[in-house]
This record gives structure tokens, C-alpha cells and sequence, in this order.
């Protein structure tokens, strides 16, 4: 399966390396050096597979080059996966073990990749990456970097669901939409504050209940079943979760006019763009949609911007978004052709 999935891969190069002392499979798929140094999270997971693990690695890292690309930033696409038998606890000597040797992997690519977070991974473990290599973004603000880039990716999607909804309905005025938002972790749970904030209708939903209805407690909105996300009626559905939300199954239960969120791949196929606008829905590419992350991480950290240019390149997603709807449109494709069209341009001209 290595070998298949290897041969139908059109990045550069992966890196492999089985960690004995843990019994987990590290991946570095560095799918584009084009444009800059590969620039991509590190996620942490129990997969059923070494091959699974590897298919993660692969497709994230193409998406990554996509989202750098589109965001018009001077970095390639890269991921790294920790295919884990058992996530190993925060705090505990398996786990400070487990990131230093996985930094020493990193290192050894020679800053052809740039490591950050991603799922199960955080500012604690790239301060211990940090140990063994310079090629991180995201530590602590303690040890020299700029923190989690959650809140930037929130701030990003807000700007993209304003974007979205004044396309759908003339108006960005969210204090009269409804607005579902599928996971309350870092990401959702900012994104939500945000969106409370804006006034607008919020319902919030997580596969862990306790979450979800803690946070909605906090911000005094309401909660549907995380089994009920696909069929409950809104304006506008943000999945913040797990990709492969959009898929041929899921696309005829919903039940909204936009969608527009954080997780990455959330079409589970590439023929689910055309379903969803068959269904005449709006879609806001999720690569450039979850764009604030690499734009926190590269603009304080590897250009050297303040903080008023960095917030003003989040709120350019709203005029990116602006651009790739009207795109769409003139040219009879679907938004997700139209951002595939936008940043593959951009690779054919930096090549």
C-alpha cells in the first residue's frame, strides 16, 4: 500500500521513520518547496493503519500547499503525522520523548520543513520540538514564539462566513442569521465568541456533549446533538471538527445556504464540490477559508510583521473569498475550482 499511495503522490518527498521506543510511524509528506520551505502542523493520532497514517500525511501536505499558495504567502505545503499506538499523556516523560526525537526528525530535513501544531499537538510539545530544532513555529510565547494559532484561524473564518453570507444574502449582517458551528474545540469555541459577539443565532454542536454544552453556557446560546448537525436548519454551517464532513451521503441532509469553517478537507472527495453546488449551496474553500493559522504563524514568526498587518491579512480573506465567489461565477465553475485555479496560478508563476 506504501507504494501505491507513493506513486499516485505528486509532492516532492516523504520522510519515514518507525519509532521504536513509543511504536509509532512518523511521516513528513513535504508536497511543494516551491514557493518558500514547507510549511505545515504536526498531528498525533491512533490510525488504524500505517498506510492510513501515511494517506494523512500525503493529502494534508498537498492541501497545505494549496492554503500557502492561495493566502499568498512565500511557503510550500508540508505535514507531519505521529501514527501512535496510544497518545501519550501531557506532561508525561513518554510524550517530552516522543517530541524530542521527532524534533531531532525535523531537524534532520535541513529547513526544508517548518513544523507547527495540529490535532492532539500544542504550544507544550513544540517548545520540547524547539529543544532539538529551529525549524518550529508556534512555541510559547516563553520560549520565543507566537503562541497557538487557533485565534487566528477563528478570526480567519469570521471573516470568511461575513464574506460568504453577504454573497448568499446580500447583507453581512450576522445579527440576522443562524449560524451552526460543528466543534468547540481552540478553534470553534473562539470562532463562536466571535460570532456570539457579532450577534449572531448561534447553535453550537461537539461529538463530547459535556463540551458543547459547557461552552454554550458560556456564551448563552443553545446546543443541537452532534448526530443532528447535518439536518439542522441554518443559515450558515461552519464545520470546525474532522475533514470528510461533505460527503455524497451528508450533502442531501443539509440544510443551510453557506458553508464555512475550520477543518481542513472538508469535501471527502473532489466531486462532492460539484454536489454541493448542485444543491446551491454556497462553499468557501476550506484551505482558504483556514488560512489565519499560517498567516498568524509566518507573519510573526518568519516575516517579521506587526500586529496590525497580520490582522489586516486575516480580514483579507473576506476579499479573497470576495474574488474566488465572483470567479466562480463568471466562469461557470465551482468555488473549490475556482481556489484550485487561484493558487495552482500562483505555483505556475513562482516556477
Amino acid at each position: 500500500m506504501f507504494e501505491e499511495l507513493l506513486r499516485n503522490w505528486d509532492g516532492e518527498h516523504v520522510v519515514a521513520r518507525f519509532d521504536e521506543p513509543s511504536n509509532a510511524w512518523m511521516f513528513v509528506g513535504v508536497h511543494s518547496t516551491v514557493l518558500g520551505p514547507a510549511m505545515g502542523g504536526t498531528r498525533m493520532k491512533v490510525y488504524r493503519s500505517a498506510d492510513e497514517a501515511l494517506h494523512d500525511a500525503l493529502r494534508l501536505s498537498q492541501a497545505m500547499t494549496m492554503k500557502q499558495a492561495a493566502a499568498g504567502l512565500d511557503f510550500g505545503g508540508g505535514k507531519a503525522v505521529l501514527a501512535v499506538s496510544d497518545i501519550p499523556a501531557h506532561g508525561s516523560a513518554a510524550r517530552r520523548e516522543l517530541m524530542l526525537r521527532y524534533g531531532g526528525l525535523v531537524e534532520s530535513l535541513g529547513g526544508s520543513y517548518l513544523t507547527a501544531a495540529d490535532m492532539n499537538t500544542g504550544e507544550a510539545d513544540l517548545d520540547i520540538v524547539g529543544e532539538r530544532t529551529t525549524h518550529v513555529l508556534g512555541r510559547s510565547l516563553a520560549c520565543g514564539g507566537s503562541g497557538s494559532s487557533g485565534g487566528a484561524t477563528a478570526v480567519g473564518v469570521f471573516h470568511a462566513l461575513r464574506a460568504s453570507v453577504r454573497h448568499a444574502f446580500g447583507s453581512d449582517d450576522l445579527s440576522q442569521r443562524r449560524v451552526l458551528v460543528q466543534g468547540v474545540g481552540a478553534v470553534g469555541s473562539h470562532l463562536a465568541t466571535l460570532l456570539r459577539d457579532a450577534g449572531a443565532r448561534l447553535v453550537l454542536a461537539d461529538i463530547d456533549d459535556v463540551r458543547a454544552t459547557r461552552v454554550a453556557e458560556e456564551l448563552g446560546v443553545e446546543t443541537v446533538p452532534a448526530i443532528h448537525v447535518l439536518d439542522t436548519e441554518c443559515d450558515a454551517f461552519s464545520p470546525c471538527a474532522t475533514g470528510g464532513v461533505l460527503s455524497a451521503e451528508a450533502i442531501p441532509l443539509l440544510r443551510c445556504r453557506v458553508v464555512a469553517g475550520a477543518a481542513n478537507n472538508q469535501l471527502a472527495t473532489p466531486w462532492d464540490a460539484d454536489r454541493i453546488h448542485d444543491r446551491g449551496i454556497l462553499y468557501a474553500p476550506d484551505y482558504v477559508a483556514n488560512a489565519g493559522g499560517v498567516i498568524h504563524l509566518a507573519g510573526y514568526e518568519r516575516l517579521g510583521w506587526d500586529e496590525a498587518r497580520v490582522r489586516a491579512r486575516l480580514a483579507g480573506i473576506d476579499q479573497t473569498l470576495t474574488d474566488l465567489f465572483a470567479r466562480s461565477e463568471r466562469e461557470g465553475i465551482t468555488t473549490a475550482a475556482a481556489a484550485d485555479r487561484l493558487a495552482l496560478e500562483r505555483l505556475a508563476r513562482a516556477s
